[in-house]
């Protein structure tokens, strides 16, 4: 789970507090401050990753929004009122049976054991695979292990009693017939909370899939799919990305409404900043940098069109999406304002679920979009650009506090090697497989980078270069262990490193070059090995 159990039981307490203010006073007004709150939960767990909870708060979440559409008379009725609460009654005992089995669960993060290296490294995950051919998984299962995963091999047809959830239960569909599949995931999903479910080996069919998905599989491999892919996957559900609250800037003359606006944004937990004129636009852009701007159609001498098309003059706020609000429901006034730079169109008064569905679907495709942008599409690291600028940006911060830094680069021994023996699509793999390993093992404060090819950057705040090479060694060590699997044999791979320390005096590209001499001299030491290099002031 990439949350902590008090994060989750600090919502579910917001969650049920709310649905017990509705109860006791269950009219329209209460019941749309209720309806926000659903979806904000729902959508919570759902970028929590907790799925078997996310599928109950779902279907109350669809039960309340029919509610809304339906709605007549000044309160709700009694029949739904009870259905309601008893759906609640079940999410919430739900919640109290899983916080109380992990009441004691292990940190997120932790130290390694020796205390003395620049890193903290990710809990270990635990994970089930219940298959029938537990011998054709054992590649994955030690890789898995290089990730701090670890995978238990079970019997499709039993699965233990446990007093923590997995993370993931990957269910292998080889060996059981279509519906003892289906039978066996919704077993898990009805057991299990917050525990994503992959199935694998499949029929490669819509209906084969699109049944596993009804019966609560998160995600589904047919027949053939290489174990790299499914292993990428797991990486990447395993990985505990933390990201920044959305952030909404909101341009509207009237208090009352941007108040209001206000409100329902932070009930999804959205960041907002309201600014009344028009002209305040372009700073406030600047210095609070949101994901998108929530746009009044008609303020003081500006329309709301003219506003966007002031922004879209600059470039860095090209791609920010534009959500207009306005009473005016004219057909021809929409398509205009859509064709001259906005995004999305809402009429007031403003349905608050409608609101936040959208300003949450605009923001996630924005996010996605900039990550396309300052991302290696091979690797999910930093690109080779973004890099440079997070070394720059890292350089200038320690020079002016006076705190270390070290930078590393990396290069894989005789990569060329390996493309020419095993082709393009192994040598990729063995680029995913040492980024997977150094996301995992580095600091989220580190920047890594993919700097071109097999090569690698490293960059390391707070860190001298004797540490450095400690959390790097171990790396390599690693790496070193891994079985890239080809047909019926497997090989593997090294790598070189050169680190450099910053000094007073020293820039980023200095750094960076010095860095770059100390990974050719373990070059022609004889590779898979770390070498420093001695540091003089530029």
């Amino acid at each position: 789970m990439s949350c902590s159990p008090a994060e989750l039981k600090r919502k579910s307490d917001g969650f049920l507090a709310q649905w017990q203010s509705c109860k006791g006073h269950p009219v329209f007004d209460s019941f749309v401050e209720f309806a926000v709150a659903v979806s904000s939960f729902t959508a919570f767990l759902e970028s929590k990753g907790l799925s078997g909870l996310h599928q109950s708060a779902r279907a109350l979440e669809q039960n309340v929004l029919a509610l809304f559409d339906s709605w007549s008379g000044d309160r709700i009725p009694d029949a739904m009122l009870e259905e309601l609460d008893g759906q609640i009654g079940e999410i919430g005992a739900r919640i109290a049976t899983f916080l109380g089995d992990n009441a004691a669960a292990a940190p997120e993060r932790r130290q390694h054991q020796d205390g003395s290296a620049a890193t903290d490294l990710l809990a270990t995950k635990n994970i089930w695979l219940l298959t029938a051919t537990p011998d054709s998984w054992q590649d994955l299962v030690t890789q898995a292990g290089y990730f701090n995963i670890q995978v238990a091999l079970h019997s499709p047809h039993a699965a233990p009693e446990v007093t923590q959830e997995p993370v993931m239960v990957l269910v292998d569909a080889l060996g059981l017939e279509p519906a003892a599949f289906i039978e066996r995931v919704q077993a898990l999903r009805g057991r299990f909370s917050v525990s994503s479910i992959m199935g694998l080996n499949l029929t490669a069919d819509f209906d084969a899939i699109k049944l596993a998905l009804r019966a609560g599989c998160n995600f589904c491999f047919p027949v053939g799919t290489a174990q790299a892919v499914i292993m990428n996957r797991m990486v990447k559900l395993c990985v505990t990305e933390v990201e920044s609250p959305y952030r909404v800037l909101v341009v509207e003359d009237s208090k009352t409404a941007s108040t209001l606006i206000q409100r329902t944004l932070g009930e999804c937990g959205i960041e907002s900043k309201a600014i009344a004129r028009p002209q305040e636009v372009l700073t406030s852009l600047v210095r609070f940098q949101p994901d998108l701007v929530l746009m009044d159609m008609y303020m003081p001498g500006c329309t709301g069109v003219e506003v966007t098309r002031v922004i879209r003059q600059h470039e860095e706020f090209l791609s920010t999406p534009v959500v207009y609000l306005s009473a005016d429901t004219s057909v021809a006034l929409q398509v205009e304002a859509l064709r001259l730079g906005g995004d999305h169109f809402l009429t007031k008064p403003f349905n608050p679920v409608i609101l936040n569905a959208v300003v949450q679907s605009k923001i996630e495709r924005y996010r996605i979009l900039r990550r396309s942008m300052y991302l290696d599409s091979l690797t999910g690291l930093l690109n080779h650009t973004t890099s440079k600028q997070r070394l720059d940006a890292a350089v200038s911060m320690a020079l002016a506090e006076g705190t270390p830094l070290s930078v590393a680069m990396i290069d894989i021994d005789h990569f060329k090697k390996v493309n020419d023996t095993f082709g393009h699509p192994l040598g990729d793999q063995v680029i995913r497989s040492l980024a997977w390993l150094l996301k995992q093992r580095l600091r989220r404060t580190d920047a890594v980078g993919r700097y071109g090819g097999e090569e690698f950057l490293v960059v390391l705040p707070d860190s001298d270069a004797q540490r450095a090479q400690q959390v790097l060694d171990r790396i390599r060590v690693d790496f070193s262990h891994f079985r890239h699997p080809v047909q019926d044999t497997w090989f593997s791979c090294t790598f070189s490193c050169g680190i450099a320390e910053l000094v007073p005096g020293l820039g980023a590209p200095a750094l960076l070059k010095q860095a770059d001499e100390a990974l050719y001299q373990a070059k022609r030491a004889g590779r898979n090995q770390i070498q420093i290099v001695e540091m003089v002031a530029g």
